[in-house]
C-alpha cells in the first residue's frame, strides 16, 4: 500500500474522532453516548474508532455497564441493591423475551442485542460481577480479586467484540487480557474514593503482607505498604497488558476499538510509577493532556 493511500485510510478515524465531540459540546451525540462521554469517557474515546454503524451499540453496552456498576453508590442498604440488580436480570430477560422494558438504556441494549445477536449469558455475567460491591469486604486473595476484575471487564470486552463481529479466539483472549488490566489500573484509580467510602478492594492477604494499617488507608495517608501493595498490583495489570499485545499480530483490525484501553492503562500506570505508586497523590486525578493524543495515535497505527 502506498504512502498516499495509508493516508487516505487515516483520516476517518481522526475525524470521528474531533467530530463526535471528544473534545467539545457535540449536540448531535445522542442521550446515551453524551451519557457515557460523561460518566465513562475513556471507554467513549475508544469506542469513536469503531465503525460509524456500530459506535451506538457500543455506547448502549457502555450504559448498560455504567448502570450496574453503579448500583453500590446508589443504595443504602445492600437488600436494596440486590433488588436494583435483580431488575436489571428481569429487564435483560424481558429483551431476550421479544419485551424490552421502557427504559432508554434498556431499549438502547435491546437494539444492540437484535443487530449483533449478543450472548445472553455475558450480559448476565456483567450484574451478577456487581454483587460482589454489596458485601463491603475486602477479596480474600489476589485469585478472588482477579476473579472480580473478569467478572466486571472481561465480560463487557467480549461484548464489545461481538458488537465489532470479531469472535476469534485470540481476539477474545486479548480482550480479556485488557479487561483485566484495565479493571486492576481503575481499582488503583479509584482508591481514594474507595477509601472516602471506607471501602477496600485490596486482598486481605496482601494486607496482611504488607503490613498495611487501615487506619492510614481510610484516612488518606500515603505509606510505604500502601506504595508497596499498589505496585504490586500495578505489576500484574502491566503482566495482563503483556498478553494483550504479545497476541497483536493475530488479532483482527476491527477488535481495535475494545483493545485501546490498553494505552489508557498503560498511561496511567506511568503517571502512578512517577507518583511513587501512591494512588493517593492528588496529581493523579488531573486527566492529562496527551489523553486523546495517545489513543488517537495508537489508532492510527493501529496499536494497543
Amino acid at each position: 500500500m502506498g504512502e498516499c493511500s495509508l493516508r487516505r485510510r487515516r483520516r476517518p478515524a481522526a475525524s470521528a474522532w474531533v467530530g463526535a465531540g471528544v473534545m467539545g459540546p457535540n449536540p448531535r451525540l445522542s442521550h446515551i453516548a453524551q451519557h457515557v462521554r460523561a460518566y465513562d469517557n475513556d471507554r467513549y474515546l475508544c469506542a469513536l474508532f469503531a465503525p460509524a454503524d456500530r459506535r451506538e451499540h457500543l455506547f448502549a453496552l457502555y450504559a448498560f455497564n455504567l448502570e450496574v456498576a453503579k448500583t453500590r453508590e446508589t443504595v443504602s442498604e445492600s437488600m436494596i441493591g440486590e433488588i436494583r440488580l435483580q431488575w436489571w436480570r428481569e429487564a435483560v430477560a424481558g429483551i431476550y423475551a421479544g419485551t424490552p422494558r421502557r427504559h432508554e438504556v434498556v431499549e438502547a441494549l435491546a437494539a444492540a442485542v437484535r443487530a449483533h445477536d449478543l450472548t445472553r449469558e455475558l450480559l448476565d455475567a456483567l450484574i451478577d460481577g456487581r454483587a460482589f460491591d454489596l458485601e463491603d469486604r475486602p477479596p480474600g486473595d489476589m485469585p478472588e480479586l482477579l476473579s472480580y476484575a473478569a467478572a466486571t471487564s472481561c465480560g463487557l470486552n467480549r461484548l464489545a467484540l461481538e458488537v465489532l463481529g470479531v469472535r476469534t479466539d485470540e481476539a477474545v483472549e486479548a480482550a480479556d487480557a485488557v479487561g483485566m488490566a484495565w479493571a486492576l489500573a481503575g481499582l488503583l484509580r479509584a482508591m481514594p474514593f474507595h477509601a472516602r467510602a471506607k471501602r477496600l478492594y485490596l486482598p486481605a492477604d496482601l494486607v496482611a503482607s504488607t503490613g498495611l494499617d487501615l487506619r492510614d488507608y481510610f484516612e488518606l495517608r500515603p505509606t510505604e505498604a500502601l506504595a508497596r501493595a499498589a505496585e504490586m498490583l500495578a505489576s500484574r495489570a502491566h503482566e495482563k497488558l503483556a498478553e494483550a499485545r504479545a497476541l497483536r499480530r493475530r488479532v483482527p483490525r476491527p477488535a481495535l476499538p475494545t483493545l485501546l484501553p490498553a494505552i489508557l492503562a498503560d498511561r496511567w500506570l506511568a503517571r502512578l510509577a512517577r507518583a511513587d505508586h501512591n494512588p493517593f497523590d492528588p496529581a493523579l486525578a488531573a486527566g492529562g493532556a496527551d489523553r486523546v493524543l495517545r489513543v488517537g495515535l495508537a489508532a492510527l497505527r493501529r496499536r494497543y
